[in-house]
């Protein structure tokens, strides 16, 4: 693994740094053995890190060509926000370790230092959804998912941020030591050995603000009716435009149509009813506008890949401390209809 001072190793990377050192550098002798070998690798000049922390490894960048599986963690900051350049060095030690056969792993940003390297080009690829846009922009020749948590492409593998890093670790062992085995150390672990569905279900998908000042109030007119069955007529009729005015207008300001808004906006007010609300599946589909359970469903296996339920287990919170009296009253009637009667005992 690369662990250099020149990454930074800032403190929200630390969490990343430290998967492959707790699934591969913990030997576990009842599951496997021999386990893991791990190496940590830097420059060899230590120092400080971004975070503080004094680092100093036993391995350098030139012992990447030696290993079976190479895995980057993160890189700097300042290389995914700012297009700062990565060191040279750690580049051309990735792409000698790739020339001299090894399984090359990223986890979140560590995408940036293999498309760096050439590595990524002509691939599939992903990262943590809030940077899959600038490591598509940068590198175009990368083909960039970013609805999934991790991207195994056989002798080169990328995953999405933080606890991805994890599945995409978990998922190693799994093809090197079988199911089994990865089953068990995830136990150990006290997590999930494969969740469902992919980061899509974690992404903010807030459409950003309209430029076209003129919009705002006829999106937020739309946002309070979206339990209507509303129209690109009925927008553009608010917005005292025609529809192919209207059309123009949005897809302009927001980058998709009025229907893909449309849709959108209902399933966000989906995702904030399962978080929020102990409303059953079929009244959650009506207040969000997506009509029936089945269509609920549909749509967030189609744009988040779970289901409803599976979403609702993984972002518990119930009905909100202030919500009013009127959604109370709607929640616990809810929760009673649903209720059997009677419980027969046998």
């Amino acid at each position: 693994m690369v662990a250099t001072e020149e990454i930074g190793v800032p403190s929200w990377d630390l969490y990343e740094l430290s998967i492959p050192c707790t699934v591969f550098g913990k030997p576990q002798p009842d599951l496997a053995d021999p386990w893991y070998e791990l190496w940590l690798c830097g420059s060899g000049e230590g120092g400080t890190t971004a975070s503080g922390f004094s680092l100093r490894t036993p391995h350098t960048l030139d012992d990447l060509a030696r290993a079976d599986t190479v895995v980057v963690p993160s890189v700097p900051d300042a290389c995914v926000e700012e297009g700062a350049p990565l060191p040279s060095a750690l580049v051309e030690a990735l792409r000698r370790a790739h020339a001299a056969g090894a399984r090359m792993v990223s986890l979140c940003t560590g995408a940036f230092a293999l498309a760096e390297a050439g590595l990524l080009d002509g691939r599939r690829a992903t990262a943590h959804w809030m940077h899959t846009g600038q490591l598509a922009t940068r590198y175009p020749a990368v083909e960039v998912d970013d609805s999934v948590l991790y991207v195994d492409e056989g002798d080169v593998l990328t995953s999405a941020g933080l606890t991805a890093g994890l599945d995409l670790c978990l998922h190693l062992v799994r093809r090197d030591l079988g199911a089994h085995i990865a089953n068990q150390l995830a136990r150990r672990m006290v997590v999930p050995a494969h969740r469902p569905g992919g980061q899509a279900q974690f992404i903010d998908q807030s459409v950003p603000a309209a430029d076209d000042a003129g919009l705002a109030p006829v999106l937020e007119w739309a946002r309070a009716r979206l339990e209507e069955p509303l129209t690109v007529r009925d927008l553009a009729h608010r917005a005292a435009v025609s529809p192919r005015t209207f059309y123009r207008r949005l897809q302009a300001a927001t980058g998709t149509t009025p229907v893909q808004w449309l849709l959108a906006q209902r399933l966000q007010r989906a995702r904030e009813l399962l978080e929020s609300t102990d409303l059953p599946v079929e009244r959650v589909a009506a207040r969000s506008g997506l009509g029936t359970a089945n269509n609920l469903r549909h749509h967030f296996l189609n744009h988040l890949g779970v289901s409803p339920a599976a979403y609702r287990r993984a972002f518990p919170g119930g009905p909100p401390a202030q919500a009013g009296a009127a959604g109370r009253e709607e929640s616990v009637a809810s929760r009673n209809a649903s209720r059997p009667r009677t419980v027969p005992i046998t």
